[in-house]
C-alpha cells in the first residue's frame, strides 16, 4: 500500500550490512542538509518499489487470503523492526507518548490497508491507486472538521475538482461500476485519518514506534480474522465476490510465503528511502512526486497483468493528481510567504 501507500509505514528488512553502512554515512540519522534532487529520486525509487510491491501482493492474492498474507507478513516485519531497532539503537522502540494517538493512528492504517487490497483481485492497480489518492479531498474535510482549519476558495476548488476525477474513475451508474470500486477511496479516507493524527498529536513519536505500533495491530488483526474466518466461514457466495478480503486460513505455498517475505524486504527499502528524501528535502516540495505513484501502479499493471486504463479513468487520475499538486503548491508558496515574513520581523 502506499501514502502513497508509502505512507501507510509499510516495514520490512534490509541486510544489516546496509544498515550498518546507511548509518554511519548519516543516511538514517538525519544529520544530511537539504539536497532536493537527492530527495527527488529517493521518492520516486521508492514509489517505483511500492508499485512493485503492490503487483506482487496482487500476483499472490489468489493463492491466499488477505489474513493469511499478512499474518506471514506482520510477523516477518515485527521480527525485521527488532532487528532495526537493535542495530541501529542498542534497544527496543521507545513507549508512545501519547499510547491513545498511536492505537488510533494504527487502527487507521490497519483499515486503509484492508480496504485498498480488499478488492486487489477485481480491481486493477491502477484503480487501487486512483482510489486512495483521494485522501488529498478527505484531508481537507478532516482539516476543516477537526483541526478547524480554515479553507479558502482555492482549496475548495482543488476539492471539487479531485471529487470530479474520483466519480469519473468510479462512473457510478454505469454497467462498469461495482461497490468494490469503493473500498480504494474507503483507503483514502483511512489514510486521510493518519495524516489528520499524525500531524496533530504523533509528531514527536519515534518512527520506530509509530513503525512498531502499525506491525502489532496487523499482526493482532490478521490472527484475529484468521481465526474468525477459519472457524465461521462466511457463505460461499460472499467468499466468490471478494475472495481474499473474506476467506480464512489458506495454506500458503512456497511461492505465497516467498512473496510475503519479498514484500517485507521491498517495504523497509522504500521506506528507509521515503525517510531520507523527507530529511533532505521540504515536504511541500516533494508532495508532488508522490504522485508519480499513480504512474508507476499503471505501469506495474501493465507488466504484470496488462492492464490500462480507460480514456475516462486517465483523465479522472490526471484531476485528482493536478489537484493534488496545486494544493502542494500552494502550501509551498505559503510556507515560502510565511518565512520570508518572520525573518522580516527579526530584523
Amino acid at each position: 500500500m502506499p501514502c502513497s501507500l508509502s505512507h501507510l509505514c509499510r516495514t520490512g528488512g534490509l541486510p544489516a550490512p546496509s544498515l550498518a553502512r546507511m548509518t554511519r554515512s548519516g543516511f538514517l540519522d538525519g544529520t544530511s542538509t537539504d539536497r532536493p534532487g537527492l530527495a527527488a529520486g529517493l521518492m520516486l525509487f521508492a514509489l517505483f518499489t511500492l508499485g512493485f510491491q503492490d503487483g506482487m501482493i496482487r500476483v499472490a492474492a489468489p493463492d491466499t487470503s488477505i489474513w493469511t498474507f499478512q499474518t506471514i507478513r506482520s510477523i516477518s516485519n515485527l521480527m525485521l523492526i527488532l532487528i532495526l531497532a537493535r542495530l541501529l539503537w542498542g534497544g527496543l522502540p521507545r513507549r508512545p507518548e501519547r499510547m491513545w494517538a498511536v492505537v488510533l493512528r494504527s487502527l487507521c492504517l490497519l483499515t486503509a490497508m484492508f480496504c485498498f487490497f480488499g478488492g486487489v483481485e477485481q480491481l486493477t492497480l491502477a484503480e487501487m491507486a486512483a482510489g486512495l489518492y483521494t485522501f488529498p479531498i478527505f484531508v481537507t474535510i478532516l482539516s476543516w472538521l477537526i483541526l478547524r482549519e480554515q479553507i479558502g476558495i482555492q482549496r475548495i476548488s482543488a476539492v471539487a475538482i479531485g471529487a470530479i476525477g474520483a466519480v469519473l474513475i468510479l462512473q457510478p451508474g454505469s454497467s462498469d461500476f461495482s461497490p468494490i470500486k469503493l473500498l480504494p477511496v474507503g483507503a483514502g479516507l483511512s489514510y486521510a485519518g493518519v495524516i489528520i493524527l499524525t500531524r496533530r498529536w504523533c509528531r514527536g513519536e519515534s518512527p520506530v514506534t509509530l513503525a512498531m505500533g502499525v506491525a502489532l495491530a496487523f499482526g493482532a488483526a490478521g490472527t484475529l480474522g484468521l481465526f474468525t474466518l477459519t472457524l465461521s466461514p462466511l457463505p460461499t457466495e460472499i467468499q466468490q465476490t471478494i475472495p481474499y478480503l473474506t476467506r480464512g486460513w489458506v495454506t500458503p505455498s512456497v511461492d505465497v510465503f516467498l512473496i510475503a517475505l519479498l514484500c517485507s524486504v521491498l517495504n523497509l527499502t522504500s521506506n528507509i528511502a521515503l525517510a531520507k528524501a523527507y530529511q533532505s528535502a521540504e515536504s511541500s516540495w516533494l508532495a508532488p512526486f508522490d504522485y508519480s505513484y499513480l504512474i508507476f501502479a499503471t505501469l506495474w499493471g501493465w507488466v504484470l497483468f496488462n492492464d490500462l486504463p480507460d480514456g475516462w479513468m486517465a483523465l479522472g487520475m490526471a484531476l485528482i493528481a493536478g489537484a493534488g499538486i496545486f494544493t502542494a503548491w500552494r502550501e509551498n508558496r505559503r510556507n515560502r510567504a510565511s518565512r520570508i515574513e518572520l525573518a522580516g520581523g527579526r530584523r
